[in-house]
């Protein structure tokens, strides 16, 4: 009896072992990743961003359909659309024009970096998300919907939950909501509008929670245990913005980028 318990319990630490076991990295995305096509100053962020980490934990694949809210200055971009060119479907969600000064100059930027490489990126879509405008995707038409350090402009903006309901649409039953933000303290009450940037992890589970979603699981690949979170500036304050330019730049580039959460939710199947 001892014998057979014993390979019982063998074969449950097995199993046990394989559930826990890390998704394969697709070769694909790799390759893409390595591709000596994208922009340095991007390439040079990847020891921050663990792109090939990240991605593979939300489980994307090559023919996916992607949406990518507020891509910002293209870092995910020129991974995300050469990746899903020949077989997937990528859609960029932007701010609306009226939202004005930085957003309409951040989405110019955006434009001008990926017009240059519309062959290897192959078909971009252009959707609006922002303050009236929630029309990301056809509803129940995208097997995923990310988004990079955006949750906090949207709490600034007073429609959180407006988005997150828009992605909730916009997603297939079982399709999955992957999100990355700077992480607040849970010393702190949150700031409904999270003027320092910074978003605590309960809290944005908890609103995407109310949204309808899931939540599966989270990474703590992004994180940064010597970002105290206290900074004059707020986030702004450490790298890449640098928000107080040269003073004490070495001490917050020595800290480096913030400490981020990166959570996984789904829409349930039987929605």
């Amino acid at each position: 009896m001892r014998h057979v318990i014993s390979l019982f319990a063998m074969a449950l630490a097995t199993v046990t072992s394989m559930a826990a076991s890390p998704p394969a990295v697709d070769p694909a995305l790799t390759a893409v990743i390595a591709s000596n096509q994208r922009t340095a100053t991007f390439v040079a962020r990847d020891a921050a961003r663990h792109p090939v980490e990240e991605l593979t934990f939300f489980g994307i694949k090559p023919e996916s359909n992607i949406v990518e809210l507020w891509p910002g200055g293209g870092y995910w971009t020129e991974i995300l659309a050469p990746y899903l060119a020949a077989r997937g479907h990528y859609t960029a969600a932007l701010p609306p024009a009226k939202n004005g000064g930085e957003d309409s100059s951040t989405v110019a930027q955006w434009r001008a970096r990926i017009a240059p490489q519309a062959a290897r990126f192959g078909t971009i879509h252009e959707t609006t998300l922002g303050a009236g405008h929630f029309d990301i995707a056809p509803p129940g038409s995208a097997d995923f919907i990310l988004t990079f350090r955006n949750l906090h402009n949207w709490m600034d903006g007073g429609y959180a939950a407006e988005a997150l309901a828009a992605c909730f649409r916009a997603l297939k039953p079982g399709g999955i909501l992957g999100v990355e933000d700077h992480r607040g303290s849970n010393e702190q009450p949150q700031d409904p509008l999270a003027k320092s940037g910074y978003v605590r992890q309960d809290y944005a589970i908890n609103l995407a929670k109310q949204a309808g979603f899931e939540f599966v699981g989270s990474s703590e690949v992004d994180a940064n245990p010597k970002d105290t979170k206290d900074w004059p500036s707020g986030v702004w304050t450490l790298p890449p913005t640098f928000a107080l330019g040269d003073k004490d730049r070495a001490k917050y580039a020595a800290i480096g980028e913030a400490d981020n959460f990166v959570l996984k939710f789904r829409k349930p199947k039987h929605s």
